[in-house]
């Protein structure tokens, strides 16, 4: 019998990109490959922490594993990531007086 709840995991090669700039503060990681990450899945670079002094910028290449998330872990993510995304916008309905 098929375990509907087990999790494929595996691992890739990437791209770590961190820049701390007065133009730019970023973080981002590539994954090697034509690799689709889908609601629900985890991505975890492995190696030491990556600190950059102010004004520089490192691109180092890592070890990353995929664990993809079974269906109903998708199924949840898809259903809730709304809601968890409207707690990151800030709204104001106050009315703007003229003095």
């Amino acid at each position: 019998m098929l375990n509907l709840l087990s999790r494929e995991s595996f691992d890739v090669g990437c791209t770590v990109d961190v820049q701390n700039t007065f133009d730019s503060l970023h973080a981002y990681v590539e994954l090697d490959g034509d690799i689709a990450i889908e609601p629900g899945d985890e991505v975890i670079v492995h190696g030491r922490p990556v600190e950059v002094p102010y004004g520089e910028r490192v691109v180092l290449q890592r070890t990353a594993t995929v664990r993809r998330a079974h269906w109903l872990e998708r199924t949840w993510t898809r259903m809730t990531g709304d809601f968890e995304f409207m707690e990151l916008c800030e709204f104001s309905f106050s009315e703007r007086a003229a003095l």
